[in-house]
């Protein structure tokens, strides 16, 4: 019995000198870790994804510290607001590592920051508002931009003898289109923009006053670099390309082929990265969707281009605009921001422009040769199955004739005339099905129409 009792008793004290150790293991602080993540490019959603990616992996790895490492001429406002949120609300310390610009929206995401350190030849600044080709925006887009910048400077708070950490008024002349401020390392440790010069990562972790530190880069997995790849300005604007190419061709070639599945496939590649990144929403989506049905009715059962197509046209290019935003950004302060989607814009409207452009020149060389056969699905229209051609002769017979229209005419449609029906297009104005109609002219296969006068 005593022997037991004597096994039970070092079991007991082993269990606890081992608890009383690990405890004290615990307790015991060991090296910090400082999280390095590199912003070296302009800033749009990928680097804004890759921002977002690094704050949540240096939390998952205990970062004690984080390291921006900033090099950008600036960028995209509504990436940028975003980033700096994130900042802001970053549940660690994070440091700006200026090397060697920070400018723009790049001012913006490092006043948001605890600390910012700069490579000697560095600048800070030169946050004004400027549009694809340069050009200053007018002042209220101006105005959002001086908004952001004063509220970032002022989310540090003061200091303890009551001056700002960060001075709002400094903040806003870097948006001051009259006389645009810039820093350079000396000015901007001057002005309390700045806590000090440093050549490198290790200077900069000297500088916070960390002896002895482990330096983890963020590292990202070849799927999140595919993820930020796919969000480039460029492929999203090839995405929109083949989009609007895909169902330009296929309406110039109906039938289910290459044209259709090409459109498609740009429409998972444009939507699928902005939707695991959280800016296309399941609304955008489904928009989009209904644009492209409202527009196939407008196509295919109402011929024309009227209110279908017009809301259809809208609600499709409305979506691809939108699912590249973040919508909390539309709203700041209280006032609807539409700076935000000035980029979005630019980029889905050129590229439909573009897309449009090439799509008509590619289809006159195209469609003429019979390579582009094997390109779409067509359907070979035999006279033995019903189907009847329609006659350079049988066309210019109708001019001046009256005819019927057999649908809706908004402008074009089909008219009745002699027991068959003619492609036919309104000079002006629209008719309804059943109205009376004077063909005044024949041109490229079709017919062209005016009201009889009343």
């Amino acid at each position: 019995m005593k022997k037991i009792l004597v096994t039970l008793v070092a079991i007991g004290a082993f269990i606890s000198y081992f608890s009383a150790a690990s405890a004290y293991s615990q307790e015991t602080p060991g090296k910090d870790t400082v999280y390095v993540i590199e912003i070296r490019q302009n800033i749009d959603n990928s680097s804004m994804r890759k921002l977002s990616l690094g704050l949540e992996d240096a939390q998952a790895k205990g970062a004690d510290y984080i390291i921006l490492h900033l090099d950008t001429y600036g960028g995209a406002v509504d990436a940028a607001d975003s980033m700096r949120k994130a900042i802001l609300h970053a549940p660690v310390p994070v440091v700006a590592f200026v090397d060697l610009q920070a400018a723009s929206a790049g001012a913006l995401i490092s006043i948001a920051c605890d600390s910012i350190y700069m490579r000697p030849g560095a600048s800070i600044g030169a946050a004004t508002v400027v549009n694809q080709n340069g050009e200053v925006m007018p002042d209220k887009y101006q105005s959002f931009m001086r908004g952001m910048m004063r509220a970032t400077a002022e989310a540090h708070g003061r200091r303890s003898d009551g001056s700002w950490f960060r001075d709002p008024a400094i903040a806003e002349k870097m948006v001051d289109t009259a006389g645009v401020l810039s820093f350079t390392p000396d000015e901007a440790m001057e002005a309390r923009y700045c806590e000090g010069k440093a050549e490198s990562i290790d200077e900069v972790v000297e500088h916070i006053g960390l002896e002895e530190c482990e330096i983890v880069h963020q590292e990202l997995s070849p799927l999140e670099k595919f993820i930020l790849l796919m969000m480039s300005p460029l492929l999203q604007g090839i995405f929109l390309m083949m989009i609007v190419g895909g169902i330009y061709f296929e309406v110039q070639s109906p039938g289910l082929g290459l044209p259709s599945i090409i459109a498609v496939l740009g429409a998972v590649l444009y939507f699928s990265p902005l939707y695991i990144h959280g800016l296309a929403m399941n609304w955008e989506i489904v928009m989009f969707i209904i644009g492209l049905i409202l527009l196939g009715v407008e196509i295919f059962v109402t011929p024309g281009f009227g209110v279908a197509g017009i809301i259809g046209a809208i609600l499709s290019l409305g979506a691809l605009i939108f699912a590249m935003v973040d919508n909390d950004l539309l709203y700041f302060e209280g006032h609807l921001n539409l700076q935000v989607i000035l980029t979005p814009c630019a980029v889905v409207l050129v590229s439909t422009v573009l897309a449009l452009v090439l799509s008509i020149w590619g289809a006159s060389k195209l469609f003429p040769k019979k390579s582009f056969s094997y390109i779409a699905q067509k359907t070979e229209l035999k006279g033995d199955e019903g189907w009847v051609g329609v006659e350079t002769d049988s066309l210019a017979a109708c001019v001046g004739q009256v005819v019927t229209a057999a649908t809706e005419m908004c402008p074009s449609g089909k008219v009745e005339y002699g027991e068959r029906q003619y492609e036919a297009v309104m000079e002006y104005g629209s008719a309804n099905a059943g109205d009376s109609l004077r063909v005044i002219r024949a041109e490229g296969g079709r017919l062209y129409c005016v009201r009889l006068s009343q």
